[in-house]
Formats: structure tokens, sequence, C-alpha cells
């Protein structure tokens, strides 16, 4: 019985899948993100379970060791989150397609750049605070950066993690790469991301959840097709 024609669409979702065998950094540094980030965002949501923007003058002085724990992770953190996409970049090859891809890449430039910019103005406040008297004037300087940071960290930077998802989401939906209800699923929390605003911080841990998800589906999916490819 003689085969087929090769169907090519086959043949790119195989070459694909080799592509995921190799770079297995991809889920080691999403793993690692996911890992660092969602322990600064659960250092941050018990130092300040109402929010740092309505906490009390002195409070994160008060809670200096923790608040500072979790700004020394976040470089770390951002360093593999960078990491991520390059290789999630990479890991798409010839299924890229130019207007997701660039709202992928940019959204995610974007998302990390924010959080850098919150995570320096948390150091910033907190050195003032630390510094011991504050005049009236300086404290509502201080307020005001709180509410800024907490506006960027909470508002900006939650929805390019959003639109971060929904790009990449898209993307596997419509070439198949990842499976169906991955990528439904992706779509799912990244039209909530978008739409929902919560001032608690326990939204903010959708993102890297959603991350480690991604990156223990692709290191699996890595562990069981290298028997594959030697048995064949």
């Amino acid at each position: 019985m003689t085969a087929g024609p090769p169907n090519p669409r086959i043949e790119r979702i195989e070459r694909a899948e080799r592509r995921l065998r190799t770079p297995r950094s991809a889920a080691l540094a999403g793993i690692l993100f996911s890992l660092l980030f969602g322990v600064c965002m659960l250092v941050i949501g018990m130092a300040f379970p109402e929010g740092i923007a309505e906490s009390a003058s002195g409070d994160l002085a008060a809670k200096r060791d923790m608040v500072l724990l979790a700004l020394a992770l976040i470089p770390f953190a951002g360093i593999a989150f960078l990491w991520f996409i390059g290789v999630v970049r990479d890991l798409l090859g010839e299924f890229e397609d130019q207007f997701f891809s660039t709202v992928f890449f940019g959204s995610g430039l974007l998302f990390l750049a924010m959080t850098f910019i919150s995570a320096a103005l948390a150091g910033g406040i907190l050195g003032v605070e630390l510094r011991g008297t504050i005049s009236p004037a300086a404290q509502e300087a201080l307020t005001f950066g709180r509410l800024v940071m907490y506006q960027i960290s909470h508002n900006y930077a939650v929805r390019m993690a959003g639109v971060f998802m929904l790009s990449l989401g898209t993307i596997w939906y419509r070439t198949g790469l990842m499976p169906r209800w991955l990528a439904l699923l992706t779509l799912f929390v990244a039209i909530t991301l978008i739409i929902v605003f919560s001032q608690n911080f326990t939204v903010s841990l959708a993102f890297p959840a959603w991350v480690l998800l991604i990156s223990i589906y692709i290191l699996v999916r890595n562990r069981r097709s290298v028997p594959a490819a030697a048995d064949a």
C-alpha cells in the first residue's frame, strides 16, 4: 500500500516539535521566572494585604526586609522572563505571524519594563522612608509615588501580560502548535486579565501561574518526544 502525498502542515508541525525538543531553556527559564515572580507577589501581598497604595505611612519601612527580598528577586525574574520570550519566539519558527508576533514581543517587553519601573519606585520610596522624619511635603510626594507604582503594577503591567498571553494563545490556536485546550485556556485567562481590574494581589499571580503551566508542558512534551525520536 503506497503512502499518500506528504501533508505540508503536518511536516511543519513535526519540524516545530523537533525544535521544541532542543531548547529546554524555554521551560527552565519559564519555571524560574514563575517561581521568582510568584514569590515576589506573595511577599508583597503578605506584607501589605490591603495593598501598598492603601498602607499607612511607615508600613513600608516597618516591613523593610520583606520588601527588600522582593526587590532583590525582581531583576532575576526579569532576566528569566526575557530569556523565556526569546526562546518561545524561536520555537514558533515558521509559524511566526508578523502581526501577532510583534504584539507578543512588544507586550512582553512592556510588561517587563513596567515591572522594573514599579520595583524601582518601590525601592526609591523605601529609601526615603528609611531616612527617618519625613516632612508633610515629602509625605505627599511619597503618596503620589505609591499610587503611581500601584497603577503601573496592577493596571498597566497586568494588562500587558494579558495582551502577551492573548497574542501567543491566538498563534497557538491558529497553528495547532499547542493543544487546543491549552490555547483556549490561555485566551480565557488573557481576556480576564485585560478586562478585570482588582486590587487583590492574587490576580497578579495568574500570569506566573500560566507561565509555569506552559513551561511544565514544554518540559514534559520534550521528555516524551526524546525516546520516540530515539526509537525512530
